[in-house]
């Protein structure tokens, strides 16, 4: 494809209003018309979008909802836009967002917007890569090039131009910007993938994505559904392709906790078995640490390819966490590194030397002495309590999700609106959803109470007292 001297671009900017995937609106847009020498026809118009501004946008921005009350709304400009841009490859700094939010915009009308762009901050990084930001403010201050109104869309629109007028001077044989300029969605999403996408929740949530025979292909989470499916039918990855190329339908469960939302998905897909999922239909975590005596009596740290019937300290994703976490409890416990699977092949282990093991590895500390720390380490390692309940996030305003320990082991999930509805272990069990244990299903609650992601832990003895 070669540049013609006669190329029209359409460089612009856009405002939004911010908030979910797919749910934004157009706040503020300005197009500039450049022929590659000069503007001949600009445009730039705040857009009532209809939809509420988020906080730290209007804040970012300085656009608010009362200056936007008498704003044309977006298909009132619809179509000076279309006229502005006909013909003319759009130029933006991060074009596939500005992009991706026209062509939104334009779907809601029921119109296919289409057209080619390049993307300022890839042009850039090729033709300027001394410079140590792309960011729009910070690069073209770097540069010289004067702004005003950021975060405004006529301020950063004529900055972009500026920007853009550099790098053409800078790919002076054009063979860069040829190279660059991209027709997003080469292959357009048929109007079918447009209703399923557009018929899917913006939410936290489970999805099951059906074939030709009404079988499941692939399950997957996300905190944004209609998001994680788009980026589905619209990749170009082995896997995304393969689903594109199968897909008929797709289903959903909202959870409103990402916690629930991934021991649904490891759980469905172990019962599942999709074609096309392969990370969970095994097992998640299949390292893990567990201990056991050597002929002196030391208890031993081992990290090994996690077994059924074996109990582990902990589980992990791959090797290479288990060995870093063996290396922080060496640390934490002062343990001796030949009493664990790193071993070396002398007697005397390397933290000796470091003051650090106080020598089990050579009979010096006591069997009692040295197994009383690895107590403590199991000690740390249990869960807080063996019969609770863990509160979080539900699915709706006023609803609330919460997860069921028996024993120590995972017994399902359920939803609650009114305190009253989980004070006792029958009204608990009646609102559970039954899901089978698993290692995997002990490693997640593990992590989830570890990194403290939940609201409350409630110990059931405390359950009929304090609900909440």
């Amino acid at each position: 494809m070669e540049l013609e001297t006669t190329s029209m671009f359409a460089v612009l900017d856009i405002e939004t209003t911010g908030g979910k995937f797919d749910e934004e609106g157009i706040t503020e847009i300005a197009i500039y018309r450049y022929d590659g020498h000069q503007v001949v026809d600009q445009f730039s118009s705040l857009i009532n979008p209809e939809r509420p501004i988020q906080p730290f946008v209007e804040k970012l921005t300085g656009i608010n909802a009362a200056m936007l009350k008498t704003a044309p709304k977006f298909f009132e400009v619809a179509k000076r836009i279309i006229e502005l841009t006909e013909n003319c490859v759009l130029v933006a700094h991060n074009a596939e967002f500005d992009y991706r939010i026209l062509r939104t915009e334009f779907r809601r009308l029921g119109y296919n917007f289409n057209r080619k762009s390049l993307c300022t901050v890839q042009l850039s990084q090729l033709l300027l890569p001394e410079q140590t930001s792309f960011k729009l403010g910070k690069l073209v201050r770097s540069l010289g090039i004067p702004i005003s109104d950021r975060h405004r869309a006529k301020g950063d629109a004529l900055a972009t131009l500026k920007l853009f007028q550099l790098l053409l001077e800078k790919d002076s044989h054009k063979t860069i910007i040829t190279e660059q300029i991209q027709t997003l969605h080469k292959k357009n999403l048929s109007q079918a993938f447009h209703e399923l996408i557009d018929s899917l929740p913006t939410e936290t949530g489970v999805y099951y994505m059906y074939g030709q025979q009404n079988e499941i292909i692939y399950i997957g989470k996300s905190k944004n559904i209609r998001k994680r499916v788009r980026s589905h039918l619209t990749g170009k990855a082995s896997k995304s392709r393969k689903i594109q190329q199968q897909i008929t339908s797709v289903s959903f469960e909202k959870t409103g906790c990402e916690f629930i939302a991934l021991l649904k998905e490891q759980h469905e897909i172990k019962s599942n078995q999709p074609t096309l999922n392969h990370a969970f239909k095994y097992r998640v975590f299949p390292i893990g640490i567990r201990i056991e005596k050597d002929p002196d009596g030391y208890q031993v740290l081992l990290a090994e390819q996690v077994r059924t019937n074996r109990d582990y300290l902990k589980l992990f994703r791959h090797k290479k966490a288990a060995v870093n976490n063996l290396f922080y409890w060496l640390e934490k416990y002062e343990l001796c590194q030949n009493k664990t699977s790193l071993k070396n092949d002398k007697m005397r282990c390397s933290r000796i030397e470091l003051g650090k093991c106080q020598g089990a590895c050579e009979n010096k500390e006591t069997v009692a002495a040295y197994n009383e720390k690895l107590d403590k380490l199991v000690a740390d390692c249990q869960l807080p309590q063996e019969d609770f309940i863990i509160t979080s996030r539900g699915r709706e305003k006023g609803n609330y999700s919460f997860i069921f320990m028996q024993l120590g082991q995972f017994k399902g999930y359920g939803y609650y609106e009114l305190n009253h509805q989980i004070n006792s272990l029958e009204k608990i069990k009646n609102r559970l959803v039954p899901m089978e244990t698993n290692p995997d299903c002990q490693a997640l609650v593990y992590h989830f109470i570890k990194n403290e992601k939940y609201h409350k832990l409630i110990p059931l003895k405390a359950v009929a007292h304090n609900p909440n």
